[in-house]
């Protein structure tokens, strides 16, 4: 099931939000993160990066959840600069190791996508690693490359630096 998870449920699915970052940070997973990390991490990250900017609205947290745990989760970020009311970002999509090729991150962008339509907006902006296990999911959704910036981040294992690459979908298509 995948759901718009609502600002006040907010504290009851912190320690899945929490459990599901902190084990794809553990797989490698490069989303701001070096290791080690730890759930405590991972849920400070979700109270104070997430959990403010959702209650004021500017960013959607969507959640699938698998036998009522939280498994998965996207984020919509809505806060654009006046000049870009028509765009919104990609943010976090990370799903459990546990529940991976089961097509939940593909529900989830698609759940996204109809939410950003339905909000006004036709574009959709994201970064990822060029060798992350999702660059080629979003490629064949639609997204299409924008650039690339070798030596972007630092590796989860914190030894090199990685390429991100920058993406877009144009949802007026």
């Amino acid at each position: 099931m995948i759901e718009l998870l609502d600002p006040t449920d907010f504290d009851a699915a912190l320690p899945d939000l929490a459990r599901v970052l902190q084990a794809c940070v553990a797989g490698g997973a490069s989303v701001n993160f070096v290791l080690p990390f730890s759930e405590q991490q991972a849920a400070q990250f979700w109270r104070e990066k997430v959990q403010m900017p959702h209650a004021k609205g500017q960013r959607l947290l969507f959640v699938a959840r698998q036998n009522g745990q939280v498994m998965g989760t996207v984020q919509l970020d809505l806060d654009t600069p006046p000049n870009q009311p028509h765009r919104a970002d990609v943010a976090k999509l990370l799903v459990h190791p546990d529940a991976r090729r089961q097509g939940m991150a593909r529900r989830l962008l698609a759940i996204l996508e109809l939410e950003a339509k339905a909000r006004g907006r036709s574009l959709l902006t994201l970064d990822t690693l060029t060798k992350d296990v999702a660059f080629p999911l979003y490629r064949s959704i639609g997204y299409q490359v924008a650039g690339e910036v070798p030596g972007f981040a630092l590796s989860t294992d914190g030894k090199s630096y990685e390429t991100t690459c920058y993406l877009y979908k144009n949802l007026a298509v």
